[in-house]
């Protein structure tokens, strides 16, 4: 039976059978078998083509093994969890964005207390001009989900929390252009800090403040699928997002 799992895999990443060969040193035509005759590769090429195709291992193979394994490393790629954001110490954030040599991303509604710390602005700044890639996604003030989220923090005012961050930022907008900003219509289920291998996230809970939520400290291991997960939803976003306007800043 084919596997056609891993053929549309291919299929979404864009790459043929002969650049995953390549990526992982195999054989095109040993590829060719796990595609066209469900071939079950060896567990390490299992992960180093999930790896590849940037996808869960288990999504491509129904091997109880690589189940068991995708469960120890996804366990694995948790550092700690912390009951509430406000104790994540102060200087975990700084720390690990002052670490990111290729990828610095912030997914969220607003943010503000983040916007606020003139150490995080430092950092971004001395990131972008050391060409890492710096996005900061923050929600579409008029967008439906950001005024549900304000109802569902009992505040209703996300919008103004946007508003203001986008104020504290409005000094990099002309004089740091390498660093993104862009605004999201999206309903988030979590809050993402990523700096390239290591990510924050903090979890939204109804009827709370962000602040009172629990975040995972993740750290990304080969195979391990979890971080990838998280990942991904902030190149989705991206994509989907919108450059700011002065009507986002000052609602005139």
């Amino acid at each position: 039976m084919s596997n056609e799992r891993l053929r549309s895999a291919l299929l979404a990443r864009g790459a043929s059978i002969q650049e995953l060969a390549d990526a992982i040193q195999v054989n095109p035509k040993t590829v060719e078998r796990w595609i066209t005759q469900g071939k079950v590769p060896y567990r390490r090429h299992q992960y180093a083509t999930a790896a590849f195709l940037q996808i869960d291992v288990t999504t491509l193979w129904d091997d109880s093994r690589a189940v068991e394994t995708a469960t120890d490393l996804g366990k694995a790629e948790i550092v700690t969890v912390y009951p509430h954001r406000h104790m994540v110490p102060a200087t975990l954030w700084r720390e690990m964005y002052a670490r990111a040599e290729k990828h610095l991303d912030v997914l969220v509604y607003a943010g503000l207390w983040l916007s606020e710390d003139p150490a995080f602005l430092t950092i971004i700044k001395a990131k972008a001009e050391g060409n890492a890639q710096v996005r900061i996604l923050l929600g579409d003030p008029a967008c439906a989900a950001v005024q549900q989220r304000g109802i569902d923090e009992g505040h209703r005012v996300m919008d103004g929390k946007i508003r203001n961050a986008l104020v504290n930022y409005r000094p990099l907008f002309d004089s740091h252009p390498d660093i993104g900003f862009r605004l999201h219509d999206a309903t988030l289920y979590n809050s993402l800090f990523r700096a390239d291998d290591e990510m924050l996230v903090n979890t939204h809970v109804y009827g709370i403040g962000a602040y009172m939520a629990p975040v995972f400290h993740l750290r990304r291991l080969p195979g391990g699928g979890l971080f990838d997960t998280y990942a991904n939803s902030i190149e989705q976003t991206w994509g989907g997002a919108r450059q700011v306007t002065d009507y986002d800043i000052t609602g005139d």
